[in-house]
């Protein structure tokens, strides 16, 4: 499967470097050093890349006001805590998620390297973007990437009027080999039904929401997107249930809950910040990177050729299909909605920066 050889109707199609640079120049015009800039826009292009639109480059503008209103430190002295080899926990000072998140990362392969298996907890951060991002990263190195986020309580939980608990997402990245035919897998998904962004595009154009995917302010199921107001947990218990323990696996864990907080009566509790935790497991030490590897591409392979069933397109595995959507973007370019373009525009034009040269 790959991209439209073409974007749709009224979109821009930019070239992935020159929409990265263009980002980042944003985002440094937006009070981020140079550094922090580009590993920001880094995070948003690659989501942008394998079509996840909801945390590409529109979301740009979204962090220039969450720099701007001071949600976001700009200048973030970033503090790593460890007691032990294998664990460490970054106190972000409020940065960007991207920044943070980079970091961590980064540094749980570096100790996993040692260890065999590495964690570090990130407490204090603003919004993490795709956390796909961290754990590809982590998988590009050659280990197991894990991670886990918990955030501000805006979905239902099972049994509970009105919001609870947040659309944490989880997702896991698994190497495969060097040269390999397969994309490394990788899952990536939150504990919601339904993304908010879709509950928005649905209000947008009255399209009625699929049945369990959205409720009411009081927490009662509804199809009809004015009146939705927030995503039902996946699964029911299941997703209501996933959430609450990524809450205890990150923000509980570093010593910065937000959940108990949030529906506290102090209203500092309700101030937006979110916490993580990355974990990377090195196969060298549980028997051997190249049986390993062998092993991930032969259960891929046999997937793969499992009979397909007769209403199915094929058989993919997680990850597959947006690694193509990413390789067909690289080369043609990345489609931006007018919307986002506009917007893009705006803001380019009010700080300063050139616009990227388009690809159509």
């Amino acid at each position: 499967m790959t991209d439209t050889p073409t974007p749709a109707p009224g979109r821009v199609l930019v070239p992935a470097d020159a929409l990265r640079d263009f980002s980042a120049a944003l985002l440094e015009k937006g009070g981020l050093s140079a550094e922090h800039a580009r590993t920001t826009a880094d995070v948003f292009v690659w989501a942008a890349l394998r079509g996840v639109e909801s945390h590409g480059i529109a979301r740009v503008p979204a962090y220039l006001d969450l720099l701007a209103k001071g949600v976001a430190n700009a200048t973030p002295d970033l503090a790593l805590e460890s007691t032990t080899p294998a664990a460490a926990v970054l106190d972000a000072d409020r940065a960007p998620g991207p920044v943070a998140l980079s970091a961590a990362a980064e540094e749980a392969v570096t100790r996993a390297r040692t260890t065999g298996v590495a964690a570090v907890g990130v407490r204090r951060t603003v919004h993490t973007g795709a956390i796909g991002y961290y754990v590809s990263k982590i998988a590009e190195r050659g280990l197991v990437g894990l991670g886990f986020v918990a955030g501000m309580p805006n979905m239902g939980y099972t049994g509970v009027r009105g919001a609870a608990v947040a659309t944490s997402p989880l997702a896991i990245a698994v190497p495969t080999a060097q040269g390999s035919a397969h994309a490394p897998l990788l899952l990536d998904m939150a504990t919601a039904t339904i993304a908010l962004g879709k509950i928005r595009q649905a209000r947008t154009t009255g399209t009625p929401l699929p049945e369990g995917a959205a409720a009411t302010e009081d927490g009662t199921p509804t199809t009809d997107p004015a009146l939705a107001v927030m995503p039902l947990p996946l699964g029911g218990a299941k997703g209501s249930g996933m959430s609450l323990a990524f809450e205890m696996l990150t923000s509980v864990l570093v010593g910065a809950p937000i959940f108990a907080a949030f529906h506290s009566d102090d209203p500092a509790g309700r101030k937006h910040r979110q916490n993580a935790l990355l974990i990377a497991l090195d196969p060298a030490a549980f028997g051997g990177a190249q049986a390993f590897a062998a092993a991930v591409d032969s259960t891929l392979t046999t997937l793969k050729g499992l009979p397909t069933a007769d209403e199915a397109a094929g058989v993919y595995y997680p990850g597959e299909r947006s690694a193509a959507v990413a390789q067909g973007r690289a080369a043609r370019g990345v489609p931006v909605a007018p919307k986002v373009w506009g917007e893009l525009t705006s803001r380019a034009r009010r700080l300063g920066v050139a616009l990227p040269e388009t690809a159509g």
